[in-house]
């Protein structure tokens, strides 16, 4: 069983219909109970870092996440749930993360970029693995975000985007794996990397 996470914050809809489409079972849930028991725990969201992480305390849920993540479970993040698996966030103040992945999530200088990034990107490959099976070197993804990751840890990176800097936009440490773009809205490019994912996670 697929399990995304419901902690208000949007788009779980649109996450939920691309998983199904790949025929897993999915079920949208913030009940700690049915989190420990899956095999894998999407971490969808858009909007702020300090409302998601707010939610995530109000529910009880960093502890449920961090102790799945150290058993091996399957926690993939998306958009702002990639964001939320770094240490900490610069969003409008300083605010920590899960903790999963080591660096933090800054803002994309405005007074030289059009922010939010918000539109299709190329993806340029850093590194082998089978998330990104079948993926060339001209395929294009969703973005929309306002922050991004700076790291001193590139070893996690599997593909960044260049939009000023170079965009870590997917990310990939052992069971951990977050994706900066929206997979679910980036059309066949999006489809196949969310068919890899499911080679991955079952």
């Amino acid at each position: 069983m697929i399990a995304i996470v419901d902690y208000g914050v949007g788009n779980i809809r649109n996450v939920q219909r691309a998983f199904e489409k790949l025929n897993l079972e999915v079920t949208v849930t913030r009940d700690i109970g049915q989190l420990d028991q899956a095999k894998a725990i999407i971490l969808p969201g858009v909007g702020a870092f300090r409302d998601a992480i707010a939610n995530l305390k109000k529910y009880n849920l960093i502890e449920c996440l961090q102790r799945n993540a150290q058993k091996g479970t399957w926690i993939i993040g998306i958009c702002l749930g990639m964001q939320l698996l770094y240490q900490r966030s610069y969003e409008d103040g300083e605010y920590e993360g899960l903790g999963l992945l080591r660096g933090d999530i800054v803002k994309f200088d405005d007074s030289q970029l059009k922010v939010p990034h918000m539109g299709w990107n190329r993806l340029i490959k850093q590194k082998e693995d089978a998330l990104g099976r079948n993926l060339g070197d001209n395929e294009y993804v969703y973005f929309v975000h306002s922050y991004y990751v700076k790291t001193e840890d590139n070893s996690p990176i599997l593909f960044t985007s260049s939009y000023g800097v170079e965009v870590a936009a997917i990310v990939r440490k052992d069971n951990i794996i977050g994706m900066q773009f929206h997979p679910e809205k980036s059309g066949a490019v999006g489809a196949k990397i969310l068919e890899n994912l499911k080679e991955l996670i079952v």
